[in-house]
């Protein structure tokens, strides 16, 4: 397993080692050691997986208390994954940070606790798996706008495609009056 540290501080990406033969392939996912080494010493309390359509757009989304780690990473199809950091004690406060992630490489993403997180399915059937390390609130859930031009994310929608998003999703707050972190 090998780790890259991205643009924000604490937001990891991770390539696992895959070993590939004539049966298909293996890799491990997680491996507290490994990550533990890697400075994610995170444990995870649950599990979620999602499955999308193409084009449909899943965020900006984060809990205000009983605050996410989450790792990421695909089990079928593509995703261009986002990141924006709500930590106002950061550097790097309302940027985003976009990486493609794909089941055909052995790479997950974690993203650390205070930032908001979403994704565009680039595939049909395209699914998800994130491991977090607090359970869902219903009333700590926020959604940030995924299109607030202050956060400058540049989704790789065609000109005449539409996202397709909940309800929840398209009511999203923009960054200037979203709750943040300290």
């Amino acid at each position: 397993m090998r780790s890259s540290a991205l643009a924000a501080p604490g937001l990891l990406l991770i390539e696992h080692q895959q070993f590939d033969d004539a049966r298909g392939a293996f890799f491990e996912s997680w491996n507290e050691r490994e990550f533990a080494a890697a400075g994610l010493g995170a444990r995870f309390v649950q599990e979620n997986v999602s499955v999308s359509k193409r084009w449909v757009l899943r965020g900006l989304h984060y809990q205000i208390h009983h605050t996410q780690g989450k790792l990421v990473r695909v089990l079928a199809g593509e995703i261009f994954d986002v990141v924006v950091d709500l930590r106002r004690s950061s550097p790097h406060f309302g940027r985003s940070c976009t990486v493609s992630l794909s089941a055909r490489e052995p790479r997950s993403l974690w993203v650390p606790e205070g930032f908001a997180h979403g994704f565009l399915a680039l595939a049909d059937d395209t699914r998800v798996a994130y491991k977090v390390t607090d359970f869902w609130t219903r009333d700590a859930e926020r959604t940030l706008a995924w299109h607030d031009a202050a956060l400058g994310i540049r989704w790789p929608l065609p000109a005449d495609v539409a996202p397709i998003l909940s309800a929840k999703d398209a009511q999203g707050e923009p960054l200037a009056r979203a709750e943040t972190f300290a």
